[in-house]
């Protein structure tokens, strides 16, 4: 599915642009925003590979990569940036992550932006399953997962090597079905 649009009632979802580069650099090199993400802050030149990466990936038949662009409505700016990907691992199912600027924390995009990922993938994609992992420390994400109705369901011991160090992470998971009884809530 090419292009992707999706919206709530101040976010939008859609494709990246190479003049993403720069906001998507306020994100991926903020030491604040990847404090918990499965990397430390990445450089210009990183970024500008990433975003031209998910570029190239967005045309792919069959497409298995969605990475997009969190853009508020008012300003028109880039806060976040939202992947979704089918698992190679699992029957049916799909992974998710999302991060957004620091300026942007506090005031429900993390879950408007959670619901506008979980819409795509049960609404457009048809998954049984999408799981995302967190940082144990992270319960900003714990509280965001838990309001759309993903359950935890457990730890990965040692999952994440960061500045030297193993990290757990910790999974939570929903089904077609869970979100299908969720109705209006959900999306």
């Amino acid at each position: 599915m090419y292009p992707v649009s999706r919206r709530s009632p101040r976010l939008e979802l859609r494709e990246l642009t190479i003049d993403d580069v720069e906001a998507v650099l306020a994100i991926y090199g903020s030491r604040e925003a990847t404090e918990h993400l499965s990397f430390e802050p990445r450089s210009r030149a990183d970024v500008g590979l990433i975003v031209a990466r998910s570029i190239a990936c967005a045309t792919a038949t069959p497409r298995s990569e969605y990475a997009l662009a969190v853009v508020e409505h008012d300003s028109g700016d880039l806060i976040g940036f939202g992947r979704l990907a089918t698992d190679a691992h699992q029957q049916s199912a799909a992974t998710f992550g999302f991060a957004l600027r620091p300026d942007a924390w506090g005031v429900g995009y993390g879950l408007e932006t959670v619901r506008l990922l979980l819409g795509l993938a049960f609404e457009e994609l048809g998954p049984h399953r999408v799981w995302g992992a967190r940082s144990p420390l992270n319960g900003a994400s714990a509280k965001t997962m838990a309001a759309v109705g993903m359950m935890e369901e457990g730890i990965i011991r040692a999952h994440i090597q960061k500045a030297g160090q193993w990290r757990d992470s910790v999974v939570h998971s929903i089904l077609e079905r869970e979100w299908a009884a969720r109705g209006v809530e959900g999306t």
